[in-house]
Parts: structure tokens; C-alpha cells; sequence
């Protein structure tokens, strides 16, 4: 597991519920008040470890998604967009990580790469992160 993924979800030995670390702005008001969905790609919500309205998880082992990221600074990654909603997107050792770009907060969203390709889930994530007030940057 990379660092990254490694400091938003660690695995207790002895249960699966996710823990997650919560993001910097999540107790923002725009991040507790979000409608996650229920499932994505097929795979039912589970609780998380703190439970928060901010964090969400779905499948085992968990995708993870959570918002209060601070919003990203131009760069270099790939950024891609699905739906109208710019992501972007990095390869970790076990999986992929997209974080929205041009939202203030950020969400982040966490994949094992058991399902594949980060932004084949994305589309999930679309009204969540539309949700999330715009900054200006786009992808270029």
C-alpha cells in the first residue's frame, strides 16, 4: 500500500470496516450535508471507521471516498474529465487515486485495484462533486 493510501485507510486485522482518515476540511458545511451514492458499480455502502458524514465507503475491500481535500494546484498529472467533472487522477502500487480539480474542497476518491481503472467509477461521483463549489481551474 502507498503512503497516500496508507494515511487515508488502514484495514483493522480484526474487522473490516474501513478506517479513514478524515480530510482537513471535513467538517466544512458543504461536506457534511453531501448525498453519497448508495452504491457504486454494484457495490453496497460499508461503515467506516470514525464514522462522518464527510467519508464514505463502499465494497470489500472498500473504495473510499472522502471530502474536505484541500483543492489541488495546477499540475502536471493526468487530469481527465467524466461528466463534466474534472478529476485528477494518479496510480498508486495497489490501485488509483482521482482527486476532483476545481472544486474547493477537494473530494478524493480511492481505489483498490481490484476494480480496475480509477475512472470507470468516477461517473458514481459525478452529482457529489458537482455539489462542491467550483474555484475556476479546469482541466487543460
Amino acid at each position: 500500500m502507498t503512503a497516500a493510501l496508507c494515511a487515508a485507510v488502514a484495514v483493522s486485522a480484526c474487522s473490516r470496516t474501513p478506517e479513514v482518515s478524515l480530510a482537513p476540511q471535513a467538517a466544512a458545511p458543504v461536506c457534511t450535508t453531501l448525498s453519497w451514492p448508495a452504491s457504486v458499480s454494484g457495490h453496497e455502502q460499508v461503515a467506516t471507521s470514525p464514522a462522518s458524514p464527510s467519508v464514505r465507503a463502499w465494497g470489500d475491500p472498500a473504495i473510499i471516498a472522502r471530502c474536505g481535500l484541500d483543492p489541488l494546484a495546477p499540475t502536471t498529472d493526468e487530469c481527465v474529465t467524466v461528466n463534466g467533472v474534472d478529476w485528477v487522477v494518479r496510480s498508486l502500487s495497489d490501485g488509483g487515486a482521482a482527486t476532483t480539480f476545481g472544486r474547493d474542497p477537494a473530494i478524493e476518491v480511492l481505489v483498490p485495484a481490484d476494480y480496475g481503472p480509477v475512472p470507470l467509477l468516477l461517473p458514481a461521483f459525478g452529482d457529489v462533486a458537482t455539489s462542491l463549489p467550483s474555484n475556476g481551474r479546469r482541466c487543460t
